[in-house]
């Protein structure tokens, strides 16, 4: 994990050559965030990100069936990634808890286009 001054943790970077010379820089969910690039810039895009696109609301593709409305992010670890409906949780309701496989290197989880969480 690839952690900022703070000690936020701002992604991965995953190496597409044994030397480390070419990396692929992956947001905290696992999603590449660019093409692949030298370590250097592909870690500064990761500084500049930080975990703020946790706090967006996602939905999940057509693979989970009806569980498209938007959702939050409770839990990220090496587990998996908890997702349940934004709108229940804020308001402190149960809600069905949807585990997705981390690193969602296959992008299950994507951004809501809707808006972003207030």
């Amino acid at each position: 994990m690839d952690r900022r001054d703070d000690g936020e943790i701002a992604g991965y970077l995953e190496p597409v050559a044994e030397d480390y010379s070419r990396v692929l820089p992956r947001n905290v969910p696992g999603h590449a965030i660019s093409n692949d690039r030298e370590y250097a810039d592909s870690d500064g895009l990761l500084q500049e990100r930080g975990i703020k696109e946790l706090m967006q609301l996602w939905t999940l593709n057509r693979d989970f069936g009806d569980a498209t409305s938007e959702l939050a992010i409770l839990e990220l670890s090496t587990q998996g990634i908890i997702v349940a409906n934004a709108l229940r949780t804020k308001a402190l309701k149960p809600a069905e808890r949807i585990h997705v496989d981390w690193p969602d290197v296959e992008q299950r989880l994507k951004p809501a286009a809707s808006r972003a969480r207030p």
